[in-house]
């Protein structure tokens, strides 16, 4: 009876998850992964003392850290003088677009690519408003930009951050291979784009508005280059990456100008609890005999790239990577490529496959423009398809 009750728990947890919300109450993905580690430890699937330390807790402060540099050059103003100048660089809505995917697709390779959409899609809206352009297709090229511009490094997205704990790749290995897929990833985005949308052909200039106004801090806006430089020099070097996030952040809040608490206020501490549920929630599920249904399907490069694909749009990205990690045999580089390519790449393939996705659909939805499942599918399907084989051909 026990049993059934673990399995039933696993079962709406993961369901809950990949929903973002149980139907009736008010939970979201942070809230059912915690209550549900708290149902299984209940059960006795494991101690407390047993789930603490399922935990990584590398991951949890590369993680943290991670977000305290992105607070910093959000607040000293980096990402919006970067986008806002890039845009300025453009003539016409094609230029645009280009800039805005290129832009947004680099900035992603080292920082993290939600908290970059997050920051960017206001801004995008923003421009395209005032140039009297419709933001829709310049939307889904920027959250597509910022899940592929991610998958070229390891601190690009939670699950690069994973994958690089567990694999143990170098970062500058793992660059090597992965960057010339989100080169191209950004060419095909760009490319089906322009096939989709009409408006994106016109080669009629249009007349660019003075620069949009900044609100910078020049102390932290010049000591937050310095640090970012020091910080991807250290990743290329080959030094531990959460060691030298965690100094990198402390650097952030060494200063006179901004309080503390502003810091912690940028900091996504539901996206930690979420991390910590869903280590403690894989820990159940190797526990049990689950995880073996998945072994055949992996030793083959395809069936692990459909597996990881189809399950980051059930349940997410980062608990399919955690699902799924020990099955991947620790000395198979390709293996591990694979999976990280396939876990980023696949967020595009629907609405809900990536958070990037739908900060950029909200945004819309709040100005009044329409950016619904079927409409992103229509351009997430192929995007997926086209980028995955590109990664399959590459790697393999």
């Amino acid at each position: 009876m026990v049993s059934i009750l673990i399995y039933a728990v696993l079962l709406v947890t993961y369901l809950g998850i990949g929903l973002g919300y149980i139907p009736g109450l008010r939970m979201n993905r942070p809230t059912i992964a915690l209550v549900g580690s708290a149902l299984l430890i209940a059960l006795g699937a494991l101690s407390v003392e047993e789930a603490w330390r399922s935990i990584d807790g590398k991951t949890i402060v590369f993680l943290l850290s991670m977000m305290v540099i992105n607070a910093g050059l959000a607040y000293g103003g980096v990402f919006q003088v970067v986008l806002v100048n890039l845009i300025h660089l453009t003539r016409n809505p094609l230029g645009l677009l280009v800039t805005l995917v290129g832009g947004s697709g680099f900035l992603s390779a080292f920082l993290l690519n939600d908290t970059l959409a997050l920051v960017c899609t206001p801004l995008t809206i923003q421009i395209c408003q005032t140039l009297q352009l419709n933001p829709v297709p310049y939307l889904l090229g920027l959250a597509a930009a910022t899940n592929i511009g991610s998958v070229a490094t390891l601190s690009g997205n939670p699950q690069n951050i994973l994958i690089g704990s567990f694999s143990g790749i170098g970062y500058s290995d793992f660059a090597l291979v992965m960057t010339p897929i989100a080169l191209m990833g950004l060419l095909v985005t760009v490319g089906l784009l322009y096939l989709i949308y009409p408006e994106l052909r016109s080669s009629k200039p249009f007349v660019l508005p003075p620069l949009l106004p900044i609100k910078t801090y020049p102390p932290l806006f010049y000591k937050s280059i310095v640090i970012t430089i020091a910080l991807v020099v250290a990743f290329l070097v080959g030094l531990p990456l959460a060691e030298s996030a965690l100094l990198a952040a402390t650097g952030f809040l060494i200063t006179r100008r901004l309080k503390p608490a502003r810091f912690w206020q940028q900091v996504e501490w539901g996206l930690l609890i979420l991390f910590c549920g869903l280590f403690i929630l894989t820990a159940v599920v190797r526990s049990t005999d689950l995880l073996p249904l998945f072994r055949p399907l992996l030793h083959h490069p395809i069936g692990l790239i459909a597996s990881v694909t189809i399950l980051s749009n059930l349940i997410s990205n980062v608990p399919t990577v955690l699902l799924l990690y020990p099955l991947v045999e620790q000395s198979s580089k390709e293996s591990w490529l694979l999976l990280a390519a396939a876990s980023t790449l696949g967020g595009n393939l629907t609405l809900f496959g990536a958070v990037a996705n739908l900060i950029t659909a909200e945004a819309a939805a709040r100005e009044g423009y329409k950016l619904d499942f079927w409409q992103h599918a229509c351009y997430g399907v192929p995007l997926t398809i086209v980028t995955l084989a590109i990664a399959y051909l590459w790697i393999v």
